[in-house]
């Protein structure tokens, strides 16, 4: 039996950094939005009684490091069942070390996969749950949407729609950001009014100038990469109505109500960038084809 799933990227619309908690996590607040840009996650069952990965894109690992396997093994644990045989190749279009949780939303896609596969039933809150030991951002890539996420990110909660035409998303060539060292960095930031209370009140207003005004991220503001920057400006003189980092960094989104303006911007970072999508909000997360 084979099971394909789309694995959809996530932009942060903010992100607060609150504090650190003394399991060693920190808990944040922030805005999480599901987008058009999918990786596809192929499962195929066989008879090895062990878990396989293969992937497209170079530098992914294709052993039990990947969260593709880990997610596996943790659904096979929850479901209190031997290890079934299955491969899992990762078509990748998402960037690694992004800040788009490429890698939680294919985590979330194998869970998906495998509850369709097996026709294990498992409700969604039961995967949410298989979620959170595999990821921070797993829960959320599973539901997908526009998400109010707290916590250590796994406490989600449904909030106004994020409605716009377009959003280029580019993430710069030579720039990949540890989540571990962009923690570090952000713990040295002063404490400041949560810019996400500020974003869930933007979001039910409806009213565009003050969603994109209050599009920010502590991890940009501690960790200020100059391409991150240098990409933000040019999304802005192309008319975006807001930009910002995303997640840990180092990929940069720019929101459009005008479709030609974002192809033009698209266009524009494309001469200088290997990495540019032209994407829209999506309303669900991980879905089976």
């Amino acid at each position: 039996m084979e099971v394909k799933v789309l694995a959809p990227a996530k932009i942060n619309l903010s992100l607060d950094v609150l504090s650190k908690r003394a399991d060693g996590y920190h808990n944040i607040s922030t805005v999480m939005q599901a987008v058009d840009l999918y990786d596809t996650i192929t499962i195929t069952d066989n008879e090895s009684g062990t878990v396989t990965i293969s992937c497209n894109y170079d530098g992914v690992p294709c052993d039990d490091s990947n969260i593709c396997a880990k997610a596996a093994y943790k659904f096979f644990d929850y479901c209190k069942t031997d290890v079934k045989g299955v491969h899992i190749d990762i078509d990748k279009k998402i960037p690694t070390q992004a800040g788009l949780a490429g890698g939680s939303s294919d985590g979330a896609a194998v869970i998906l996969g495998l509850n369709n596969m097996f026709g294990t039933m498992l409700k969604p809150a039961e995967m949410r749950e298989i979620g959170e030991k595999v990821g921070a951002d797993v829960p959320f890539c599973l539901e997908g949407g526009t998400k109010l996420c707290t916590g250590i990110g796994t406490a989600i909660k449904k909030v106004a729609s994020f409605r716009c035409d377009s959003i280029v998303i580019c993430k710069p060539d030579s720039v990949s950001v540890s989540t571990a060292d962009a923690y570090k960095k952000v713990d040295t930031l002063n404490p400041h009014a949560c810019y996400t209370d500020e974003m869930v009140k933007a979001l039910f207003s409806r009213d565009m100038f003050m969603i994109s005004t209050t599009i920010f991220n502590d991890f940009e503001l501690a960790l200020q990469i100059p391409e991150v920057n240098e990409i933000k400006s040019i999304m802005l003189k192309s008319k975006a109505r807001g930009a910002g980092m995303s997640g840990s960094g180092s990929a940069v989104f720019g929101v459009f109500t005008s479709s030609r303006r974002a192809k033009k911007c698209y266009d524009k970072l494309c001469e200088s960038y290997k990495e540019v999508f032209l994407c829209k909000p999506v309303s669900d997360g991980c879905k089976v084809l």
